[in-house]
């Protein structure tokens, strides 16, 4: 990989598109491009950062009709090679996997010199989508929202309030 930025962009096909809809169980996946930019991280990773965008077509959870969707959301994810010891964070007293909460993600592992960017667009724009597309105005009958009243426990004392002191 060379030092310079390269920029990327991607576009499914067809054929792709009628697979990511049978893999995400949607009903329809309309469009998914990417936009990124590829860059050298560290000494033998690679940083590539961008954004998705996709236009699929899902069931209404209440109605089961169709719902159209767009998503536009950051890519970013880091790769090194099997073996670097930048995919390694262990710990070496307990052999513990090391994971910060707030931090970055961990690096994903290649073998060999190819890196497949499409699995990784994919992937970013699967975790986008919404698992339960309502349609606008959608209600399920007969469904009774609780209220602030209803949720409060009662007061464990309340049954004392009327006893009286003699």
């Amino acid at each position: 990989m060379s030092a310079s930025l390269t920029t990327l962009r991607l576009e499914a096909d067809a054929a792709a598109l009628a697979a990511l809809a049978r893999q995400w169980n949607v009903t329809e996946v309309r469009s998914l491009k990417a936009e990124l930019q590829i860059a050298r991280w560290k000494k033998d990773g690679v940083r590539v950062k961008g954004r998705v965008m996709a236009d699929l077509v899902q069931e209404c959870v209440v109605t089961l009709e169709p719902v159209e969707s767009h998503l536009d959301e950051p890519v970013e994810a880091t790769f090194v090679p099997d073996g670097s010891k930048l995919a390694r964070a262990l710990t070496a007293e307990t052999a513990e996997m090391v994971l910060d909460p707030d931090g970055p993600d961990a690096p994903d592992i290649f073998v060999g010199d190819t890196i497949d960017i499409g699995q990784t667009v994919a992937e970013h724009a699967a975790m986008a989508i919404d698992p339960y597309p309502k349609k606008p105005g959608a209600a399920f009958p007969g469904h009774i929202e609780s209220t602030e009243k209803d949720d409060k426990r009662p007061n464990p004392f309340a049954a004392l309030k009327d006893w009286k002191k003699d």
